[in-house]
């Protein structure tokens, strides 16, 4: 009985080490997956534009499949999405990437991202990003 408690004691101790590492990197992995599709939908507005004449919704892109559909319904590996045109859509647009859970022990990712027709994307902690916020390098 008590080596039963002595290998119940170990396995919660290799638990309480290994899952906050496991969070952390499943955070890390939503944070780059959501920049490579923030990539994906700055270069999708800019193939648009380039064909259409001015700059659409992340619906838009997704409708003349110039995105996939998971990316276009604004939700993909923890992050939530969005992309517009601007208020002049033949020369600007914006898109915005923030965690669906941005706090928390189950927070899908700290960081909100920002990218626009300069094709720069950029970052803030714990609230929006915008055009002034860092920029990732």
């Amino acid at each position: 009985m008590i080596e039963l408690l002595v290998v119940v004691a170990v396995v919660l101790i290799l638990a309480a080490i290994a899952v906050p590492n496991l969070l952390r990197a499943r955070r890390a992995a939503n944070e780059s997956s959501s920049v490579a599709s923030l990539r994906t939908i700055a270069s999708g507005q800019m193939a648009y534009r380039h064909t259409q004449g001015a700059y659409t919704t992340l619906a838009g892109l997704g409708s003349e499949s110039v995105i996939d559909s998971v990316l276009a319904s604004g939700s993909k590996s923890g992050y939530l999405f969005a992309s517009d045109p601007g208020t002049d859509p033949t020369m600007e647009f914006t898109a915005a990437a923030e965690p669906a859970v941005s706090s928390g022990i189950g927070a899908s990712g700290t960081r909100f991202y920002f990218v626009s027709q300069d094709q720069v994307i950029r970052f803030n902690v714990g609230a929006p990003a915008d055009s002034t916020s860092s920029p990732l390098y």
